[in-house]
């Protein structure tokens, strides 16, 4: 084989190895770019309230993401990621280790408790007091309390777990009382709305009930939001989408048993 000949397959192949890898490229930069913004974003809204930036946790919610995308938003210096559903947790940490805090942010079965304990350093979604008390004995068996956040049902909608406002008080009075758990503070996902400004009220009342039991941890806020509830008070944001980009379309995954 001619020298040409062997210098254009060369050409050819390197050609060939730039073209598959750059949409690998392409991701990994977008999620830098995306988290980058996300991180001004947050900097921004702190700033408007005369809050620090570094008093507001930013979790990554990682439902549907793979762990090559969730490595980027890592090495790009994410400091704590979020799931959903123990189901799909359980693979990931398994997968990546944990390098940052792990956080529930979706509904937690009471016959998972056991599972979320060994998975998660952060329970957001204490939305009952069964699931409470399950905690509470799994965690003492295990020598090693937990965080957990009472959720709130800040809009009182049927489709939505979580103490409605006028029952924070006894939920606050019954979770402190159990030994396993480290009642944080509060968590709440608003009503929908069509601007992220009328989400405002919402993370406010939050807020007020936060301070007024003494509690000063607050999850509000995700990617259409977060800068309101920041403004508000938010501790802690739950951003997905705008840092990973668009989930892909959903596939029904089995039943939690």
């Amino acid at each position: 084989m001619s020298a040409r000949s062997l210098n254009g397959g060369m050409a050819f192949r390197g050609q060939q190895k730039r073209v598959l890898e750059s949409p690998v490229l392409d991701m990994q930069q977008d999620i830098r770019t995306n988290l980058e913004r996300v991180r001004e974003r947050i900097a921004r809204a702190a700033e408007r309230s005369g809050r620090r930036t570094e008093d507001v946790l930013l979790v990554g919610v990682s439902k549907t993401v793979e762990a090559g995308r969730i490595r980027t938003a890592l090495a790009a210096g994410l400091g704590a990621l979020g799931e959903n559903r123990v189901q799909e947790a359980r693979g990931k940490v398994a997968e990546l280790g944990r390098p940052v805090a792990w956080h529930l942010v979706g509904h937690l079965q009471t016959n998972k408790a056991r599972d979320a304990l060994e998975l998660f350093d952060v329970i957001h979604s204490v939305d009952r007091i069964d699931l409470a008390r399950e905690l509470d004995r799994r965690a003492r068996a295990r020598g090693r309390p937990v965080d957990v956040l009472v959720q709130v049902n800040v809009g009182q909608e049927p489709s939505k777990g979580g103490w409605p406002p006028e029952a924070v008080e006894t939920a606050v009075e019954a979770l402190a009382a159990l030994g396993g758990l480290r009642l944080r503070g509060l968590m709440a996902i608003p009503p929908a709305v069509e601007r992220a400004e009328d989400a405002r009220g919402s993370f406010r009342a939050l807020r007020k009930l936060a301070e007024r039991h003494g509690l000063t941890e607050l999850s509000m806020g995700m990617s259409g939001d977060f800068e309101i509830a920041v403004e508000e008070g938010a501790t802690m944001v739950r951003v997905g989408t705008a840092i990973f980009g668009p989930r892909p379309p959903r596939v029904p995954l089995l039943p939690e048993r």
